[in-house]
């Protein structure tokens, strides 16, 4: 079996999405794995649900002895470290801010992407519960969607899809999937596939996705 990227990996790549002085928001899984990648010198401006903007990266396992502040979680729960200027206001103003659109790009986990951006994150197949929440307002509303995510199930499902099979988080929302095997491009004419993992190639990720990819004249392999 070939190898694939980590999820560290992953968020690695995501982060070079990212650009100084933009408004972001992660969500649970991969992509609060982002905060820890950004270039040095950059500045991102971390934004979560529960009224807090400015913040800084996630805080790791190992490091939460040393500053986890229990008055300073993010919207999954996670420990955030501190910044200075960093605020905090009401949850109504958070979503406010939103689905006014100030959101410049969100980076959310994905059960399934269909080839036409439809993102579906929220109902755990065969679990019958979900969690409803700031993620249908970020997928609708901010101005960049990322999706970060295996490219498979651990069963080998697939979740690049021509049509989602659970509930919508929200239609035609992704604009970039990146995975462990493959960034792809969600555009008019279909999926563009412009990266693929070291020692991969294009048909072996096609053989892994259900629609057909478009492969990018300046297709390259993934750089972290």
């Amino acid at each position: 079996m070939k190898e694939r990227l980590s999820r560290e990996a992953i968020a690695m790549r995501v982060a070079k999405e990212l650009f100084d002085g933009a408004v972001v928001n992660l969500g649970i899984g991969i992509p609060t794995l982002v905060s820890c990648f950004v270039p040095e010198g950059m500045t991102v401006i971390y934004h979560t649900e529960n009224g807090m903007l400015g913040f800084g990266p996630v805080v790791m396992e190992d490091e939460f002895v040393e500053k986890a502040d229990i008055d300073l979680v993010n919207a999954g729960g996670q420990y955030v470290t501190p910044l200075p200027g960093m605020c905090f206001f009401h949850h109504a103003d958070s979503f406010t801010m939103i689905r006014g659109g100030h959101i410049d790009i969100t980076v959310l986990g994905v059960l399934e992407v269909s080839e036409k951006g439809d993102l579906a994150n929220w109902m755990f197949p065969g679990r019958g519960v979900g969690n409803i929440g700031g993620g249908m307002d970020l997928a609708f509303n901010a101005r960049k969607v990322i999706g970060a995510t295996e490219h498979t199930t651990k069963d080998g499902k697939l979740k690049i899809v021509r049509q989602c099979s659970v509930p919508l988080t929200a239609p035609e929302c992704v604009d970039l999937v990146v995975t462990d095997v493959a960034v792809i491009e969600v555009t008019p004419k279909g999926l563009l596939l412009r990266e693929v993992a070291p020692d991969w190639t294009p048909e072996e990720v096609q053989a892994i996705t259900e629609p057909k990819l478009i492969i990018s004249p300046d297709l390259k392999e993934i750089e972290l």
